[in-house]
Order: C-alpha cells, then sequence, then structure tokens
C-alpha cells in the first residue's frame, strides 16, 4: 500500500466513528448491545452473525463456525485488501455484528473502523500466534539508498505491530494456532454451540497438519532452496521449511523494485540457480514478469491466498495451498 493512500483511510475512519455513533443514538442502545440482549445470537434466523475482514479470516469462521453462523466478510472477491477502503454501509456492517474477526496489520481502514464499532466479541487473529520481521532485504543499501528509504517507509505502513510481518495465514503451523483460538473465542462468544465449535476446530487443526507435512515432505529434498517473488508475503512459509524468499518489492504488494534490487535479483537467480519469478493473483504481473524478462526466467503463480478469484488454482485454502506448494515443487526442483 502506498504511503499516500494512508491519509485519506484515516480521515474516513473519522467520518465512521461518527456514522456509527449516529447509528447507536437512533436505535438507542449500541447494535453489540441488542446482540447480547438477544443472547448472543444473531439477525441472521439464530445464527451467529459474523463479520470477517477478508479471506483468511472468513475461512477460519465458516469452516470453524459451520452451519451456527451467518459468515459476511469486508472485503470481496477479486478486491486487493491492502486496497480496501470502508463505506458507512460496512461500518455499520461492523456495528450489527455479534462476532468479528480481523487482522491487525493487514488493512488499516479496517483496524480502526473495528475499533470505532466497539463489538464485544472482536478477535484480533494476530493475537492468537506470535509474529515475527520478514522481508529484510528491502529498505538494505542496494546502491540506491534515497529508493530503499522510500520502500521501507512504505513497507512499514503495510506492515503489523512493530513492524511485524501479518502475513501468517501461509505458515499451516501459525494458522492452525489462529484456528485453535478462534475456535475457542467462538465457544465463548455463543456456549451453547461450543461442542460443535470444539468439534469443527479439530478437523481444520488436522487438515492444517497434514498441510504442513505434505509442504515438509514436498519441500525437503529441492536443487535451490530460494525463490524470487512479487512482495514479501511468504516469510512464515519460507522460514517453515528452509527456503529464502527473494522479494522484488517488499511487504507493499505495490512499491516499485529500485534499478538496484532489479540488479542484485539477476545476481541472486544466477548465484541461486532460481529459474521462476512468481507472481500473484490479485495485484498486477507486469513488475514480476519484467524482472523475469531482464534474467531470463519463466513465471508462475505463488498465490498469498488474500482472495479467492476465478484465477485461483482452487476453490479454497486448502486446495490454493496445495497449488502452491505444487508451484514450489516444479520452480525449486524438488526430488
Amino acid at each position: 500500500m502506498n504511503v499516500r493512500r494512508l491519509i485519506p483511510t484515516a480521515a474516513l475512519a473519522g467520518s465512521l466513528t461518527l456514522g456509527l455513533v449516529a447509528l447507536s443514538a437512533l436505535s438507542g442502545c449500541s447494535p453489540s448491545d441488542a446482540a447480547d440482549d438477544a443472547g448472543g445470537a444473531g439477525k441472521s434466523g439464530g445464527k451467529l452473525a459474523v463479520v470477517t475482514s477478508f479471506y483468511p479470516m472468513q475461512y477460519l469462521a465458516e469452516e470453524i463456525g459451520g452451519s451456527h453462523v451467518d459468515v459476511s466478510t469486508l472485503t470481496k472477491p477479486g478486491v486487493e485488501p491492502h486496497d480496501l477502503e470502508l463505506g458507512t454501509r460496512q461500518a455499520a456492517q461492523l456495528g450489527e455484528a455479534d462476532y468479528i474477526l480481523y487482522l491487525k496489520g493487514i488493512q488499516p481502514a479496517v483496524d480502526e473502523a473495528v475499533t470505532a464499532a466497539g463489538v464485544k466479541n472482536t478477535v484480533d487473529a494476530a493475537s492468537l500466534t506470535t509474529l515475527e520481521k520478514h522481508g529484510a532485504e528491502v529498505g538494505h543499501d542496494h546502491g540506491d539508498e534515497h529508493a530503499g528509504e522510500e520502500h521501507a517507509e512504505e513497507d512499514h505502513a503495510h506492515e503489523g505491530e512493530a513492524g511485524t510481518d501479518p502475513h501468517i495465514w501461509l505458515d499451516p503451523v501459525k494458522y492452525a494456532e489462529v484456528a485453535k483460538g478462534v475456535g475457542a473465542s467462538l465457544e465463548k462468544a455463543d456456549p451453547d454451540n461450543a461442542a460443535a465449535y470444539r468439534k469443527n476446530t479439530t478437523t481444520v487443526v488436522e487438515r492444517l497438519t497434514a498441510l504442513d507435512s505434505a509442504f515438509e515432505q514436498g519441500l525437503a529434498d529441492t536443487s535451490t532452496k530460494t525463490f524470487i517473488t512479487t512482495h514479501s508475503a511468504f516469510g512464515y512459509l519460507a522460514e517453515r521449511y528452509g527456503l529464502t524468499q527473494e522479494s522484488i518489492a517488499g511487504i507493499s504488494p505495490e512499491s516499485e523494485p529500485s534499478p538496484a534490487r532489479i540488479k542484485e535479483l539477476r545476481t541472486i537467480a544466477a548465484k541461486d540457480k532460481v529459474g521462476t519469478v512468481f507472481f500473484e493473483t490479485l495485484v498486477s504481473d507486469r513488475t514480476a514478469k519484467t524482472v523475469a524478462a531482464d534474467s531470463g526466467l519463466k513465471t508462475d503463480v505463488l498465490d498469498p491466498i488474500e482472495g479467492i478469484t476465478d484465477r485461483s488454482k482452487g476453490a479454497d485454502y486448502v486446495e490454493v495451498m496445495e497449488s502452491n506448494l505444487a508451484a514450489l515443487e516444479k520452480a525449486l526442483g524438488a526430488k
């Protein structure tokens, strides 16, 4: 996300706060208070009304909540989550929720609107696991110090607390930790259906554990451990499976690489026998294809799974991750 977009986002958050206050005043009580008075059940036929920020949160809410929740998401398919700006209607949707699941550090507009909504059962997925710092190659001195500073500043605007990487869902192990936390929080929000949430959580965690095993086995013996991708979304995945991520841009998918960075990637590709530059589904592939052509490399998709679209190689999180594994095995020369 470009820094200049944060200014209107912050201004918008102020107007959303006023809108929520006005809605509460008209009803005589807050939407969350009304839900509490109804015994925690949402407006959708007795189901818990759940609002999620973007697809990775939506997936967990739907899989763990099952038939006991009515899930809606603020980020529609095909929308790049980092670019999301909320309107008054979406702010009202947040205020009417029984339960909100979001990931702080990905979408500043959502972070601010969630705070303004003040819903009792609000869960930040980042608090359910440990965040780390990744993408350190951007912002180093690669011969273009000014460009490096710009990239570091843009990336910091997109990162989570204290410059951490928020892309936790791309590590099946960390995602499983989040799933357990989501399950426990749903049990607390809707104790009448706690047994169902607990059972569904177990199923999701087992699925993610199997996915972790597949990645560990599939990437254990490869010709190279280095891959080049559009932006630093895969730091957790790389660390988990002993790989080295080299990003063209950085944490932000829209950052433009400096000429020095492109030159460095050419050197890295030759040294580490990299044959593929990965791009993703929700942002332009122009930069990736330019870098690939400059170094005589092929291109392929490595999906950060920020949203499921017609271009996604899979219908849900697990299927897309399996496609990612296949792409990595091919690009890295798995044996």
